[in-house]
């Protein structure tokens, strides 16, 4: 009974929840089990639920520690403040524990069921989102987002190892949609929480050299990411359906970057930053879209109707 006292007075259910940033998680169960349902290896349906729910809590552990190491500029960042750690609702150190735990659980539990390189890479990439992103890069580059937009993007990869126990070219486009897909995606929120960042004392793009050089990157990434997307639809995982949906989602993204980089920041902050925020909005569909076209292809491949 003391235990349970303990918990519920150390965050409710939902607060110890929110440490994982589910949101997060979504695109990381998304993303991986796209990764693991294209893969050229069946999987049975049970060991693929499991290493699914794994990558999930190795996911949800890195967001744990971040939380547990960003809880001073949570703190002072708007969107941030009603996290459980800034809030007062659980202590710093429950949460590092929570994390540490969860982080061995989940890669013990993944070599166990699927295998110990797909083990070892969800392994890599909670240390890469912990230690490298969020300890090192982003408090002290305005490149963080760039080289730390890694780790969002390796569970693709990691569900692709879970079948096949390695990576391939298709992996690693997979990999590097995301990768690519990510500065843009976050500098677009950048443009209109400018504030945020820079009262924390963030690096940020837009804090260290402006909107207006915000804007640019946000075109030059855009340019170089649909050649990226139009490549991975080339390969074994692409096909006529894929590539529909990425000429047309790759030629509205590019078309509100270029909106983005013309945009007047007088007349950008007069209306709130609307088109900012409609791209931003984008960027979400985006990514959705070329993975949910990459099922469609899997899925249509038994009748005879899904790839070249």
């Amino acid at each position: 009974m003391s235990d349970i006292r303990s918990f519920e007075e150390n965050g409710q259910a939902g607060d110890w929840f929110a440490l994982l940033k589910p949101r997060v998680m979504t695109l990381v169960v998304f993303t991986a089990l796209v990764g693991l349902l294209v893969a050229p290896v069946g999987v049975n349906p049970v060991i693929g639920f499991a290493s699914i729910l794994f990558i999930a809590l190795g996911g949800g552990a890195s967001g744990a520690l971040n939380m547990w190491w960003d809880a001073d500029i949570d703190a002072i960042m708007k969107r941030t403040q009603g996290r459980p750690i800034p809030a007062g609702r659980i202590a710093p150190q429950d949460v590092l524990w929570f994390g540490l735990a969860l982080s061995v659980l989940s890669v013990v539990m993944l070599g166990l069921t699927a295998n110990w390189f797909a083990g070892a890479f969800l392994a890599f990439t909670i240390f890469f989102y912990v230690v490298i992103y969020s300890m090192w890069l982003k408090r002290i580059t305005p490149q963080n987002i760039v080289i730390g937009g890694a780790a969002g993007a390796f569970p693709p990869m990691i569900g692709w190892a879970v079948a096949t126990g390695g990576v391939s070219v298709e992996s690693v486009l997979m990999f590097a949609l995301i990768f690519m897909w990510t500065p843009p995606h976050f500098w677009a929120l950048a443009l209109f929480m400018k504030s945020d960042y820079r009262d924390a004392g963030v690096p940020m793009l837009t804090v260290t050299h402006g909107r207006k050089s915000t804007r640019a990157h946000i075109l030059v990434y855009t340019l170089l990411l649909a050649p990226v997307a139009i490549g991975a639809g080339l390969t074994s995982i692409g096909g006529p359906v894929y590539m529909g949906v990425a000429v047309l989602a790759n030629a509205i993204f590019i078309l509100g970057a270029w909106r983005i980089w013309r945009r007047d920041e007088v007349a950008a902050e007069a209306d709130g930053y609307k088109l900012e925020k409609k791209v931003f909005a984008f960027s979400l569909i985006y990514l959705a879209v070329h993975f949910g076209a990459f099922l469609a292809e899997a899925a249509l491949k038994p009748f005879g109707m899904g790839g070249w």
